[in-house]
């Protein structure tokens, strides 16, 4: 019962909840590795639930005490999945590294496929596709008693698609469907099928995209895995929309938002708040489009960040191996240095200037390699910190900056103001011009902006065309007088680097006096501003919750 059980996980996830409950109806016969097997099973149902928290702790319990090495491993590769899903990705990489270690050891087909499907998806989530591919395709080497190729093939045509090199009627893709369809495993088919159907809905096929999907629906709903769910609600309203029928657009783009789980900003919730944005504006229905967009904002600022967060978490443990690694290095260079040392000991008296000039040169080698690391590390310390286009803060570390300073300045009981910029119409600069010039405009702001930036001011780059700066000891009217100055000098760029390009940018500007020393309520109160900006006309400061201080260009 409990190997079918295991088999039948994606499969027919119904049948193996009922297998789980007789097993649990049985539990007093079942020997110490059968209950650790079973305990197992319920924490890969946790984790298929989304209920990450008590996975991730079963888990953590059954590598620590399992005698099994397989079954550690196995625990292991699914522990991965769920960092993942919590947004632990150091940590999941971390983990990652381990499986990767322990591969070799591990001779039995089926944790050996467990940990290569593992790998490859998150190395798809991290956006290393190439890397991605060569581990699933490993698996099709070690298909267990039981499986098909279906897992495997899907964590190809995934990378594919995540690497942009799937088309909307690719067939190695609908050749991988079939397999999984036929093998049962509808969660990994409808998967690439909504693959699929992102894919036409690109390329301008919405009808055919909400026939895949509509044909396909029922089987989600009762495979009762949520991303896959929100993914193709999502995808029917983007292709409803575009087939003009906003009705039908509505009903599942609000499907997908009411079944997101708070807090977690997905793709289809991103998807899901822009169709519902664009249907209220076609309607005419601008307060409530203006509150979707908004919540579309939100989504997409989040989603990136995790996007990016993913990449930087790889680069960022793969630097910690490497380094662990020239540690490990440099300990055998200085013992194989020991080594020589005492060999030379034994040789006569004229060989020892010899031995010391060797010494020397083996131990400023390593001081410039380990220097090098430092420098590397440093180095790779401010990638994390900046913007990779502007050079100043990025939002992570402008958010833990501004904090900072918020909690110093509250502390000594000194004011500050935070202005929040956004240019305008930078969107039409991007399709007009092209990227290359926008990024050109986005350079040139911030370098109007850095001319009437102080020492102490937090300044950064919060998502696309959005700025923050923090001026400490800055009251509300010095607040408004350094935006409005900032505001001209912005305005002031145009026709310097293409004389068509019309740059201006809109201000709002909180205060702690009136918003408090919180940066999440400051961040709220000039945000509001900014929009109040933007309906003003655009290209205007205003200030304070009501708008008061308002300056118009």
């Amino acid at each position: 019962m409990l190997v079918r059980a295991d088999h039948l996980k994606t499969s027919d996830n119904p049948a193996f909840v009922a297998l789980l409950d007789q097993l649990h109806h049985r539990e007093v016969r079942l020997s110490d590795e059968q209950h650790l097997l079973l305990k197992y099973l319920d924490a890969w149902q946790l984790d298929y639930l989304g209920d990450y928290r008590a996975a991730r702790a079963s888990l953590t319990a059954i590598i620590r005490d399992a005698p099994d090495p397989t079954l550690r491993f196995r625990a292991t590769a699914t522990l991965i999945n769920v960092l993942g899903a919590v947004h632990r990705y150091e940590d999941a990489f971390a983990q990652l590294n381990q499986l990767i270690e322990q591969l070799p050891r591990i001779t039995d087909r089926e944790p050996r496929w467990q940990g290569l499907g593992e790998i490859a998806q998150l190395l798809t989530a991290a956006g290393q596709y190439d890397l991605a591919t060569s581990y699933a395709r490993q698996m099709m080497d070690v298909i267990p008693s039981g499986e098909t190729a279906c897992k495997a093939s899907y964590f190809i045509e995934h990378a594919r698609y995540s690497s942009g090199q799937l088309d909307k009627d690719d067939q190695e893709a609908q050749q991988a469907i079939d397999n999984c369809a036929s093998a049962g495993e509808s969660v990994f088919a409808n998967a690439l099928r909504a693959d699929l159907a992102s894919m036409q809905i690109q390329a301008g096929h919405p009808g055919k995209a909400a026939a895949l999907l509509e044909k396909h629906y029922s089987s989600v709903r009762h495979d009762q895995y949520q991303i896959t769910t929100l993914r193709f609600d999502a995808l029917l309203a983007q292709a409803y929309l575009a087939m003009g029928q906003s009705s039908k657009a509505r009903t599942y783009a609000l499907a997908a938002w009411q079944a997101s789980t708070p807090g977690e900003f997905t793709d289809p919730l991103r998807m899901a708040c822009k169709t519902l944005y664009q249907i209220d504006q076609q309607r005419g229905d601008f307060k409530s489009a203006l509150s979707w967009h908004a919540r579309y904002m939100e989504a997409d600022k989040a989603y990136l960040d995790d996007v990016s967060a993913k990449a930087m978490a790889y680069q960022v443990v793969k630097q910690q191996v490497q380094a662990r690694k020239a540690e490990v290095d440099a300990l055998a260079k200085r013992n194989r240095i020991l080594q020589l040392q005492r060999a030379l000991d034994r040789k006569a008296m004229e060989a020892s200037r010899l031995y010391i000039v060797v010494l020397a040169l083996g131990l400023l080698a390593i001081g410039l390699w380990l220097l090098r690391l430092k420098r590397s590390q440093l180095q790779f310390m401010r990638m994390a910190q900046c913007d990779s286009l502007t050079g100043i803060y990025n939002r992570k570390h402008f958010m833990s900056e501004a904090e900072h300073a918020l909690l110093y300045a509250e502390r000594s009981g000194r004011r500050a103001s935070l202005v929040l910029i956004d240019l305008d119409h930078f969107k039409l600069i991007n399709d007009t011009y092209g990227h290359a010039t926008g990024d050109q405009v986005l350079r040139r702001a911030v370098q109007a902006c850095q001319e009437y930036m102080r020492s102490t001011d937090v300044f950064g780059r919060l998502g696309g065309e959005e700025f923050g700066v923090l001026l400490p000891e800055c009251a509300l009217d010095a607040g408004i007088e350094r935006a409005e100055a900032i505001r001209r000098a912005i305005a002031a760029l145009r026709g310097q680097e293409e004389p068509d390009v019309a740059i201006s940018a809109s201000f709002g500007v909180a205060f702690t006096g009136e918003s408090g020393y919180e940066l999440r309520q400051l961040l709220m109160d000039a945000d509001h501003a900014l929009y109040r900006a933007k309906r003003a006309g655009r290209n205007c400061v205003v200030a304070g919750k009501a708008g008061e201080g308002m300056v118009v260009a």
